[in-house]
């Protein structure tokens, strides 16, 4: 049995299953927001994604998840909730790595697994600062080569 690993660019044929990785994963990871908040953004997010730098995750399944750059800041890494904890997110973490030389990020204090995650990955806690959408603590975060 042949099997699909792969990261590769996104396609607009991705845009309804990246969505989908999106909104499923924001509710997951923030159960501290309310899913209205997600709700009300997805159709704005929607319309940019496609101008976005974004790199999506592929196996034998379809797309299990993605990451989306604009110079060099991580506006959002997804990994379908199923996917989650199987090397994915590093993998796609790996592959920007390799485009840039620095990286930054914004993460809810809150979210207590991504910040692990991030750690892990070699970022570090540049300053707190707070959404001034969602009032919530988050951690602006780096990584450099």
């Amino acid at each position: 049995m042949w099997k699909i690993d792969m990261i590769r660019k996104f396609s607009i044929k991705d845009l309804d299953r990246v969505m989908e990785i999106w909104l499923s994963g924001n509710v997951q990871a923030h159960p501290f927001i309310p899913k209205e908040y997600w709700a009300q953004n997805f159709n704005g997010v929607r319309l940019i994604f496609p101008m976005a730098d974004v790199y999506v995750y592929e196996d034998e399944n379809g797309v299990q998840g993605f990451i989306g750059v604009d110079q060099g800041y991580i506006a959002g890494i997804f990994v379908f909730e199923s996917e989650q904890s199987k090397g994915i997110g590093s993998k796609l973490i790996d592959k920007v790595k390799s485009i840039y030389d620095s990286l930054r990020l914004n993460v809810y204090e809150k979210n207590r697994r991504a910040i692990s995650f991030y750690l892990r990955e070699g970022f570090i806690v540049k300053e707190e600062l707070v959404d001034e959408n969602t009032g919530m603590v988050e951690f602006s975060m780096i990584w450099k080569k």
